[in-house]
């Protein structure tokens, strides 16, 4: 049964699951062993709608158990790269022709399928990157949203444009699709950034290649099923993985590639920028890349701040999905008048988070990513002993997985290494400034610019950091983290990519070009 299509004006987030009710605790814990009893098994390539394998496969891992195999994904060849932008582009030819309805219908009915499947999907991340309950479900609440904001917002864009009427011509203005495009998600939002960047590209009429990150294909994978659930045709999305040097540069430069979106880490970003922009013989378009990348993101904390509330919005902005969000607070800016008295509450709040396994309920830290995250972590941790003084934190988590414990490392320097450095780990710097205008300066201070946030009871100061503080996405006596679809379009500044707005209106333009058309009428 076709879902009927909803007005762009009537969209509105997707509610977080309530765990408090034992019915849904139930549901999660029937789908933690649901997922776990599926293990081991081996997946293969899906291109133009066929299932294809390749001679090598490599394993994902739970972070959480250290060497135990979620799945085996098949590590893609250069040819059937090829083979797989051959298919979307011959699929391109009938999908770009496809009317918006129809295709917002596909995300629509994506979006009722995830919540059908709702406890499954987040069961997939605990495992397979190891989110938290809460974490994992708003997850997969934000790729609902993506569904449901872009197939409105692919509405709005097929109707008529506001544009200026000249008597004596018919004119109007069209969105129309770009190509093939290249999408490469993250590993730290593997079902919402997947799904959002494939499913407006989509939406808007082109076909994708799409190369999971290898940290977190299973979870990709179950995305693809859910869009062939509710109607995907063959080509439309193609679904490649293994290392991104295998068979992401073959795409990224590919002539007939016509975007590339991204998201990611800072130097990978740079690299595809840097290769995209390259025409390649037979080209005939420049690349577009959509690139969203990292971030060293501050929380200012004014003198006069509520520093309960901060030290509470400190806390889970830098330990939130063990501090694995582009989004985290890795650095507390404090005011030296109540730098003391903050960094008391600040830890103590931060030795109440739970580290743990992912299954349970209770944990709220689990492990980060793999072996290399870990290892990387650690040897920040070793520099902040010698760039400030360790309150919290500061070895590793329970030895079964990949943890490590909440770190706090206070009286770090502004242009130490661990105030601008992006760690992607639970480490936090704490930074003594001198005032409302040295606070800021230290915030502005560094070579990204994606998220920030600010603790004070003046507006005057509040309206300062509205015209001053510059990130992509500005926070006002609240946490740094936790950006919902329609209400904080985010994107950021400076090497933070190229300031996309995803879960804006702005962002499905990123995916269409405008044909202006006038015709001379009697």
């Amino acid at each position: 049964m076709p879902v009927t299509p909803l007005t762009p004006s009537s969209f509105t987030n997707e509610p977080l699951t309530d765990f408090s009710r034992e019915e849904n605790r139930r549901k999660m814990e029937e789908a933690i062993e649901l997922v776990r009893a599926l293990f081991g098994k081996r997946y293969q390539l899906v291109i133009g709608g066929e299932r294809y394998s390749s001679a090598e496969f490599f394993p994902s891992l739970n972070p959480s158990r250290k060497g135990e195999v979620v799945g085996y994904f098949c590590k893609a060849t250069e040819p059937q790269a090829e083979q797989a932008m051959q298919a979307a582009l011959k699929a391109y030819e009938t999908w770009k022709e496809v009317p918006a309805d129809k295709r917002a219908d596909l995300l629509f009915k994506s979006a009722a399928i995830m919540r059908r499947r709702r406890f499954e999907l987040a069961a997939w991340m605990i495992h397979e990157v190891g989110k938290s309950w809460v974490e994992a479900d708003a997850d997969v609440a934000e790729a609902i949203d993506f569904c449901d904001f872009y197939a409105r917002e692919m509405l709005r864009l097929a109707g008529d444009q506001p544009i200026t009427r000249i008597p004596g011509e018919r004119n109007e203005l069209r969105y129309i699709p770009l190509g093939v495009g290249v999408v490469i998600p993250p590993w730290n939002f593997p079902l919402a950034i997947l799904c959002g960047m494939t499913t407006a590209a989509v939406v808007a009429g082109n076909t994708v290649v799409l190369k999971p990150s290898s940290d977190a294909p299973a979870i990709a994978y179950r995305c693809l099923e859910v869009l062939e659930e509710a109607g995907l045709p063959p080509g439309v999305v193609n679904f490649l993985t293994g290392p991104g040097g295998a068979v992401g540069d073959y795409l990224v430069q590919h002539p007939r590639t016509r975007f590339v979106a991204f998201t990611g880490s800072k130097a990978v970003g740079l690299g595809i920028n840097e290769k995209a922009s390259r025409s390649a013989p037979g080209q005939i378009w420049i690349k577009r890349s959509i690139l969203e990348m990292g971030g060293k993101d501050a929380i200012l904390v004014a003198d006069d701040a509520d520093l309960d509330a901060a030290a509470e919005g400190v806390a889970l902005s830098a330990f939130g999905f063990q501090g694995q969000k582009c989004s985290a607070c890795s650095r507390a800016i404090v005011d030296d008048a109540v730098y003391d008295a903050f960094l008391e509450k600040l830890v103590t709040r931060t030795r109440s988070l739970s580290v743990g396994m992912p299954t349970d309920r209770s944990t709220f830290m689990g492990p980060v990513v793999n072996e290399r995250a870990y290892k990387s972590i650690l040897e920040y941790i070793e520099v902040g002993r010698s760039e400030g003084r360790i309150v919290s934190g500061g070895e590793p988590g329970p030895p079964d997985g990949w943890y490590v414990m909440p770190t706090i490392v206070a009286d770090v320097k502004p242009g130490a290494r661990l105030e601008q450095e992006e760690i992607f780990g639970p480490v936090l710097a704490v930074i003594r400034c001198r005032g409302f205008e040295d606070g800021l300066r230290i915030a502005n201070d560094t070579e990204y610019g994606l998220t920030g946030a600010v603790y004070s009871r003046s507006e005057a100061r509040l309206d300062e950091a509205r015209r001053r503080f510059h990130v992509g996405n500005l926070y006002l006596n609240r946490k740094c983290t936790g950006a919902l679809v329609g209400a904080h379009p985010f994107g950021g500044f400076n090497m933070s990519g190229t300031d996309s707005k995803a879960g804006g209106r702005d962002y499905l333009l990123l995916f269409t070009q405008a044909k202006a058309i006038a015709e001379k009428v009697s």
